[in-house]
């Protein structure tokens, strides 16, 4: 076995295959070669460096590719938008009472989250509770359309409380806005990963 470096040439997430041109006196390409599991179409990125494994050196179709890495001083190539990073579990909004009709906003990125402060969503995990029957909430990026993103409730009895996950974009500066509905709201909510 040997450990040889390459320039990716194209990654095909259907097959799970890569196309490499090798570092070799003579360069050479090789095609519909096995990429390892841990890598997907964000890391396995065209023209960035690679690491391949030869089990067999003389049989070149007999590789997989191992890594992908920095093209020298140009270092790793930025990924397509939209991939999600997890992080430990942060609670950022402990218990806040927002008041029927109001709306709080909120900076969840920076600071200890673990949530980069370019991040343009975040992946929350949210729970309030109300004594109304019929409240609800209402959470969207800091300044847009408070209906026309995430929305948890409606309790279906007083003093119940309703919990939600998912997906939510926040404004340029890391904000969201909630709202509650029917009734006061008391709400916590945790993140645990972002997109950029």
């Amino acid at each position: 076995m040997i450990i040889k470096r390459g320039i990716l040439q194209s990654f095909n997430p259907a097959t799970y295959t890569a196309s490499v041109l090798m570092f070799e006196a003579t360069s050479y390409a090789l095609a519909g070669i096995p990429v390892a599991n841990h890598l997907d179409a964000t890391s396995a990125v065209p023209n960035t460096l690679c690491a391949v494994l030869f089990f067999d050196e003389h049989n070149p179709q007999d590789a997989v590719v191992l890594a992908t890495f920095a093209n020298g001083a140009s270092g790793f190539p930025t990924p397509p938008p939209g991939r999600l990073t997890f992080v430990s579990g942060y609670r950022q909004i402990n218990g806040d009472v927002i008041t029927a009709g109001s709306t709080n906003n909120y900076t969840l990125t920076g600071g200890s989250s673990g949530i980069s402060s370019s991040a343009t969503a975040i992946a929350y995990k949210a729970f309030f509770s109300s004594p109304t029957v019929g409240a609800f909430i209402q959470m969207a990026p800091h300044g847009s359309d408070i209906t026309a993103y995430a929305t948890l409730g409606n309790t279906p009895v007083a003093n119940n409380t309703i919990a939600g996950t998912g997906l939510l974009p926040v404004d340029a500066t890391g904000k969201i806005d909630i709202k509650a509905n029917t009734g006061t709201c008391t709400i916590t909510l945790y993140t645990y990963g972002y997109t950029m």
